[in-house]
């Protein structure tokens, strides 16, 4: 049974991926889309502030959300796994992970606030590099 955090997410992430094609980003749920998340978040929001005439300047929260969205269901895509939401949780936006196939536990919209806050450091394609590397 799918929760409605859930659906949230999907619609979410192919809202985003429109959003982000219509402004001229290659958002095709690839890993190598991935890398034009980091473009988009240096372009609005360089060093962790959002540009006064960026598109995270405004409904920050509900864009995080989206951009988590988009990859947290790229890397399911490409990955393999499930999504899983418990909307009785008082916090299930930034809550809300996906158990990838090999068994290990993202949370795509946590990740997607720390890009957004601490910069390149926590670079969106570096984790999806990390994720989709075999493991040893």
């Amino acid at each position: 049974m799918s929760s409605s955090i859930v659906s949230d997410a999907l619609a979410s992430a192919e809202w985003i991926a429109n959003a982000l094609l219509s402004s001229g980003y290659r958002a095709d749920f690839t890993l190598a889309s991935l890398g034009e998340v980091d473009r988009f978040f240096e372009e609005h929001a360089p060093g962790g502030v959002a540009r006064p005439d960026g598109l995270l300047s405004e409904d920050v929260g509900s864009r995080l959300f989206a951009i988590g969205s988009y990859v947290g269901e790229t890397l399911r895509r490409q990955l393999g796994g499930e999504w899983i939401g418990d909307d009785k949780d008082p916090q299930a936006e930034i809550n809300v992970s996906i158990k990838l196939a090999d068994g290990s536990i993202i949370w795509p919209i946590q990740r997607a606030m720390k890009r957004f806050r601490n910069g390149p450091e926590d670079s969106i394609v570096a984790y999806g590099a990390a994720l989709s590397r075999p493991s040893q």
